[in-house]
Order: C-alpha cells, then sequence, then structure tokens
C-alpha cells in the first residue's frame, strides 16, 4: 500500500460526501492523519467518520462542524486540526455550493453566500494555516476550483465568478510561497459523479423527452469531450499527487480533471 503521506496531517473542508470524501479517504489511506469538515445528516457524517477512520487505523477520523461562511469559525478549525492532529501540513479547500439563474434574476442572497463559501472560506482558511506552514517548513495548499474557473456557462453567475476567484487566489498564494517548500495550486475538475449531479438526469431526459443515456451525453455533458462522468476517485488521485514526492515544482497551476472540456 502507498504510504507516502506518512507522517503528514490533512485538513479537508467539505469532506463528508463526494469529491472532498474521496480526498479525505485516499489521503487517509495513503498515510495522512486527517481531519473532515462539512454539513449533511448525523448519520452521514458519522458514517464518513468512520470510513476515513478505518483507512487511518481504526476510530472515527476528527471532525469540525465549522461554517465555511463564517470565517471566525474558519480559523478556530485549523487551530483546532493543529491541536488535535499536531500540525495542517495539507490544506484541501473544497467546500462549495451552487444556484443557477439568470444574472438579473439571480438572488442577492444566493450570491453572497455562493462567494462566501467558494472564495472567501478558501482566503480565510489558508491565512489561518499558512503561518503554521511556514514554521514547518513544508506544506501542499490545494484549492478544488472547476472548469467553471476557466471557462463560463450561462446562469451560473456567482458560481463561475468564485471559481475563477479561486483560481486567480491560487497563482498569488503560490507566488508568495514560491522561494518555500510549499505549493499552492488548484485542480478544476468538470461534471463529476456524485448523488447530487446523477440526479440531474432523469429530469433532463423528462424535459427533452430524450432517454437518460442521451440527456447525460448530450445535454448535461455536452461540454465535456469525453462525454463520461469524471470520477471522485480520479479528483482525489491528483490531489494526492500533488502532496507526494516529485510534485514540488508545481506551484500556481490551475490543473484540469475535465475530460477535455477547457481544450475544445
Amino acid at each position: 500500500m502507498d504510504r507516502t503521506l506518512e507522517g503528514r496531517t490533512a485538513l479537508i473542508t467539505g469532506s463528508t460526501s463526494g469529491i472532498g470524501l474521496a480526498i479525505a479517504h485516499a489521503m487517509a489511506e495513503a498515510g495522512a492523519k486527517v481531519m473532515l469538515n462539512g454539513f449533511g445528516r448525523p448519520a452521514e457524517i458519522a458514517a464518513a467518520r468512520a470510513k476515513v477512520g478505518a483507512a487511518m487505523g481504526g476510530g472515527d477520523a476528527p471532525y469540525s462542524a465549522a461554517d465555511m461562511a463564517k470565517p471566525a469559525e474558519i480559523r478556530a478549525m485549523v487551530a483546532e486540526c493543529e491541536a488535535t492532529l499536531g500540525a495542517c501540513d495539507i490544506l484541501v479547500d473544497n467546500a462549495g455550493i451552487q444556484h443557477v439563474s439568470p444574472v438579473e434574476e439571480f438572488p442577492e442572497e444566493k450570491w453572497d453566500a455562493i462567494l462566501a463559501i467558494n472564495l472567501s472560506s478558501n482566503f480565510h482558511a489558508i491565512r489561518a494555516a499558512l503561518p503554521g506552514m511556514r514554521k514547518r517548513n513544508w506544506g501542499r495548499i490545494i484549492n478544488i476550483a472547476s472548469a467553471h474557473g476557466l471557462v463560463a456557462s450561462p446562469y451560473k453567475a456567482a458560481y463561475v465568478a468564485a471559481k475563477h476567484g479561486v483560481v486567480g487566489l491560487t497563482k498569488v498564494v503560490a507566488l508568495e510561497v514560491a522561494r518555500t517548500p510549499i505549493t499552492c495550486n488548484a485542480i478544476c475538475p468538470g461534471f463529476v459523479r456524485t448523488p447530487l449531479a446523477e440526479a440531474q438526469v432523469g429530469p433532463l431526459a423528462a424535459k427533452h423527452g430524450v432517454s437518460e443515456e442521451a440527456a447525460l451525453t448530450d445535454y448535461l455533458l455536452e461540454k465535456q469531450p469525453s462525454k463520461r462522468w469524471i470520477e471522485v476517485e480520479e479528483v482525489a488521485a491528483m490531489a494526492l499527487w500533488l502532496c507526494g514526492p516529485g510534485s514540488g515544482g508545481v506551484n500556481g497551476a490551475a490543473l484540469s480533471v475535465d475530460g477535455g472540456w477547457v481544450a475544445a
């Protein structure tokens, strides 16, 4: 078994399901001690903690219920990680929400919430974690952006703006840590297979009067040339590589895992 992260610690936001949970599990299997964060039903959170904890060698993984819209809670979460695990060597900013609406109808409160959780939370977490990384002279910051951090789609003003901001923030932090053994990179996934995403297929099929397979390839994955889902494990593998040996020269990159979307 690959134990390349033995002795490292990781904090992954939005990690009680989906991409975040896959990254947490992969890092735990690679030897890292991992703290989870996120919302969800108590049973789902308990299952996530048990799954990651088992990969760490037993017991439940540590968990923070910090609200990513609240800077004070983010700071407290990073401090809790350092106190519980002894450090925060790896920070994965993954938490995010979405809302779809034309600009002129976009609810102001949705704009504010998406910018707070999808962009500002990254800033607050990095700001809190970076001093410890500098003190220990090693760190990996991974921001989960999106293909929408590089290109746009209609009706997703806040999400696209936030993810473009994440890519910009990634570049700034990378420049500021460039002469240290700390890196900051962004991963830009396309459409990833998650329960929330898969739930869109049926309604699309009904709306357009086509099969679910056609709805997936012709409508939902219209911009994804591979015409297949990106699996959460593929995003996790990229995150794991960014923390392993041989990745230290990769800094400030926006790495696409999107089936060719931004190449088209």
